[in-house]
Order: structure tokens, then sequence, then C-alpha cells
């Protein structure tokens, strides 16, 4: 019995399901398609995973990622998925609703906000609020994801920069990004300071991490996620769902800017 499948089972176990649904996750006979949607910042560790389950599971995944807020409208409007990672006040709803199987949501990962600059630019002072707030001032472009689009970390940061006073200064030379890897306008030279979730700055090989923003103005965005209530094969999607919550997974989530909720 594979690893997922060992978790899957503990998971059914958790939830109160059938002996007959154990069954079938520890002996899955026929491969499923598993449609999965993440907020992007997510979206590392689910292609991370991916491939060692198809692998070992047979079944097909395919990943789509959005901004939490507009994947909250895909589902909420009645696109079709299997599996969803969202955050937990986003997930809240649309499980009143309906759109996800009872029992089956997880938390499975928290990120907080970090600042990049382009690999090879001197690393500017973000070590305390007020050189943080400098930092911004200072520079020329500030790229962040637009609030506009839903994004966790761009809604939190522009109203942060109203707490801080600085709005006015920062907002004017915005790089908004809608959604993706806001890091990558650093190396395409549009900005030269990217704020944006940990896991996500990581992602961008021209990119480098200067750090995580000071601890009193820090926000941790917490990932969870479910299975449709109307998923084509839900012991798969439960499977998937396991595979998140196994200490390799956990380990490499941390690698990647990320750690348990």
């Amino acid at each position: 019995m594979s690893t997922y499948c060992l978790q899957a089972s503990k998971f059914f176990a958790s939830v109160g399901c059938s002996f007959a649904a154990l069954a079938l996750a520890s002996t899955a006979t026929t491969a499923a398609e598993i449609k999965v949607l993440t907020a992007g910042a997510f979206k590392p560790v689910v292609l991370a995973i991916v491939p060692d389950f198809e692998k070992q599971t047979g079944h097909k995944v395919t990943v789509e990622n959005d901004t939490v807020g507009g994947l909250s409208k895909r589902i909420a409007s009645g696109e079709a998925f299997d599996l969803a990672v969202l955050s937990p006040a986003a997930l809240e709803p649309l499980v009143k609703n309906g759109k996800f199987a009872d029992g089956s949501t997880q938390r499975l990962a928290k990120v907080g906000v970090g600042v990049a600059v382009k690999r090879g630019a001197p690393l500017p002072d973000i070590s305390t609020v007020a050189a943080f707030r400098e930092a911004l001032v200072n520079a020329r472009a500030v790229a962040y994801i637009d609030p506009a689009a839903g994004g966790s970390s761009g809604i939190y940061f522009s109203q942060l920069l109203d707490k801080m006073g600085i709005a006015d200064r920062v907002k004017p030379k915005a790089v908004l990004v809608p959604g993706g890897l806001v890091a990558q306008k650093l190396v395409t030279g549009e900005a030269d300071l990217a704020v944006h979730q940990v896991s996500e700055i990581l992602a961008v090989p021209g990119a480098i991490l200067v750090g995580q923003i000071p601890a009193e103005v820090q926000n941790f965005t917490v990932y969870a996620g479910g299975v449709s209530a109307t998923a084509r094969d839900a012991s798969a999607a439960r499977a998937l769902l396991a595979a998140f919550l196994t200490p390799e997974t956990r380990a490499m989530m941390k690698q990647k800017g990320m750690d348990a909720p």
C-alpha cells in the first residue's frame, strides 16, 4: 500500500467514513482524473507532489491556480473541480453552500509575507518597521498583487501601506500584478522591490528573498484544502488531500517557505 493510500485511509477513518471507502482508498483499481484549484502561494507545493502521486496511484492530476478571491468566485459560480486549496475564511461560506463534501476540509499550511529584490541587487534593510518603511519609500517601483484581484498578500499589503502612513508615496509607483509570481517583475526590471508571500518569492529563480517583513506587521495566510461535494472520484481526491499531510510533504513545504498551520 502506498504512503498516500495509508494517509488517505487514516484521513477517512478520522472523519468516520465506511470500511468500503477505506478499502477503495487503499486499493484503487481505476485511474481517476483529478482537477485541483489552488491559490497561487500553494501551487508550488501541489506541483511538487503531483508527479510522485500520479506514479504511485495511476491517477491524473491537472492543476489550475488563481487568487483566493478568484477561486472563491469560480467555485461559487459552479465551476467543476475535485479538490481546492483556499484560505479557511474563503472555504467557510462555500462549505455552508454545499460546495465541499462534509468533513473533507483540512488545514494544510501557513505562509508569511516577504520582500524580494533581483538577484545581485543590494539587499535593503527591512529588519525593523522603520527600516521596512524606508525601503518602500526609497524604492523606484514596488510590485505586489493587485488587491482588486483578491490575492491575500495584496489586500493585506495595501491596507498596511495605509496604516504605515505611506500609501500616498508607494501606491503611485506600484506595479500591480493580477495573479501569479510577483517577483518576476524584478527579473524583467519593472520593479526593484517585490512584496509577496515567501513561497511564491522562492519560486522565482532570478529573485532573492531579502527576508520576511517585521514581525510587528507580519501577516500569515493559512491554506486549507477540501474535496468537492460533486467530485468525480471522491476517494482519489481525498487521497491527494491526504498526501499534503505526510511528514515528507511537511518537510518539503518548509523548504518552500511554508510552515504547519
